[in-house]
């Protein structure tokens, strides 16, 4: 369920890790467990890390384990058949897929949540009060 928490990931990216594990059995249904996978998918894009995507083999067929890469994307992935199956990836940054994400998007975004952008912050009263019309 910590998917549904990016500040955690968030934080994970501040430690400056290079992989996070996601481990979970899974939603109370499989539209659920197929959330969990896009927001994993999300999440490592998000924070140009890597995410290894632990899932019971049951919940295969919906949403199968694997490793995101910090593109976004899929690195690897288990089959999608209820198996028990492991997969394997090598994490390398300087990869041509994902060059980008982890030594050009990666700083950048540190860059741009230290404050850079903190001078074009708009301050307005119907934000600050929610109750105002």
């Amino acid at each position: 369920m910590e998917v549904h928490f990016p500040e955690l990931f968030a934080e994970y990216e501040r430690l400056d890790v290079d992989c996070v594990l996601f481990a979970t059995t899974g939603g109370p249904g499989p539209a659920n467990t197929a959330v969990f996978a896009t927001e994993a998918l999300g999440l490592a894009a998000t924070n140009s890390y890597w995410i290894g995507f632990a899932l019971g083999a049951r919940h295969a067929e919906v949403a199968p384990s694997g490793v995101v890469s910090p593109a976004g994307g899929w690195q690897a992935r288990c089959p999608a058949s209820q198996t028990s199956a492991i997969t394997v990836a090598d994490l390398d940054e300087g990869a041509a897929e994902v060059e980008v994400a982890v030594l050009r998007a990666r700083p950048w975004r540190r860059t741009a949540r230290s404050g850079l952008y903190q001078q074009h912050v708009v301050e307005d009263a119907r934000s600050a009060d929610l109750t105002v019309i």
